[in-house]
């Protein structure tokens, strides 16, 4: 039963983000509308991690198969994407290292601000 509360709450703050994709007039994917409602709500303490943290792990222990679409896209329209092979191939490796650097970036800093709280 714990797992079916769980599973409603991260669905209905999934469902909040779709419905805020819809209703506001900006660029951004409902996912993210929702992690950032997730985000807000545990922050807050209006939502404590154990109201959905075995869930969440359940989902991310089997997040794997949710990539099946897209690489089934990927074969499927092999052909074309041969085309821009090499442009698709640059720009992934680019953006990749992008985030790389920007994560760990954040990471350093967030550990620094950390260190000097504590």
């Amino acid at each position: 039963m714990k797992f079916a509360k769980e599973l409603t709450l991260i669905l209905g703050i999934s469902l909040l983000g779709e419905m805020l994709n819809k209703l506001l007039p900006l660029p951004v994917p409902a996912g993210v509308y929702g992690l950032f409602l997730m985000l807000a709500l545990l922050c807050t303490g209006i939502l404590h991690l154990e109201d959905v943290e075995g869930c969440g792990n359940f989902l991310l222990d089997n997040m794997s198969p949710m990539f099946i679409p897209a690489g089934v896209g990927i074969i499927r329209y092999r052909e074309e994407l041969m085309q821009v092979g090499i442009p698709y191939l640059v720009i992934n490796v680019f953006s990749t290292v992008i985030v790389f650097v920007i994560t760990g970036w954040v990471a350093q800093w967030m550990m620094k601000r950390g260190g000097e709280k504590g």
